[in-house]
């Protein structure tokens, strides 16, 4: 297995074979009750009717009845069911049916990607995407999400801070190439 928080280069690649990886000691495919709990900082599963939360602010989650749940009790379900593990170094694992389908890697580790000054040096370095969209809001452009359906890989590029943001692989939306019958999903541009 190759570590991708010790070897942040192989994101690079358009084609990525997600079984031969791991992130933060954690591969898709292993049941998510495998995810070290000490590790986990906020956890979103079904059981959450309610969350209040944020910086500076310890979590609080409720149930459809208003009872407050533990950390312990959302993770768990999370983990047995569907929903999202994160983890207090920047790292989020997607869960479905208690599997990890997906993850996740934002903040510090992206510094490894703080070279790249342009859009147009992120593609020059990660290759011209499946999919790419440009994320608008008032007018004004936000970013990029770039689609590399090789790798089922998700590369945000902010175009306020010009940096990239976010990577995700596996089962996200827009990871995978879209059925040949499926409707049009708004604007976009072939890279």
């Amino acid at each position: 297995m190759i570590e991708l928080l010790d070897n942040l280069d192989v994101l690079y690649e358009r084609h990525l074979d997600l079984t031969t990886v791991e992130m933060g000691g954690v591969a898709l495919g292993v049941p998510a009750i495998s995810v070290p709990r000490r590790s986990i900082v906020r956890a979103q599963s079904s059981v959450v009717a309610r969350y209040r939360g944020g910086t500076d602010n310890d979590s609080e989650y409720y149930d459809a009845d208003g009872r407050r749940l533990t950390l312990d009790e959302v993770v768990d379900d999370a983990a047995r069911s569907d929903g999202f593990l994160y983890r207090a170094d920047k790292i989020t694992y997607k869960v479905r049916a208690g599997t990890v389908v997906g993850c996740a890697i934002y903040g510090r580790h992206l510094t490894h990607f703080a070279h790249l000054a342009s859009y147009e040096e992120l593609l020059d370095a990660f290759g011209r995407p499946d999919r790419a969209c440009e994320d608008e809001a008032y007018g004004d452009l936000m970013g990029y999400d770039n689609y590399y359906w090789g790798a089922r890989k998700h590369v945000r590029w902010d175009a306020w801070d010009d940096r990239v943001s976010l990577i995700n692989l596996g089962d996200f939306e827009g990871n995978t190439a879209p059925e040949p019958d499926a409707p049009d999903e708004g604007p976009s541009y072939r890279g």
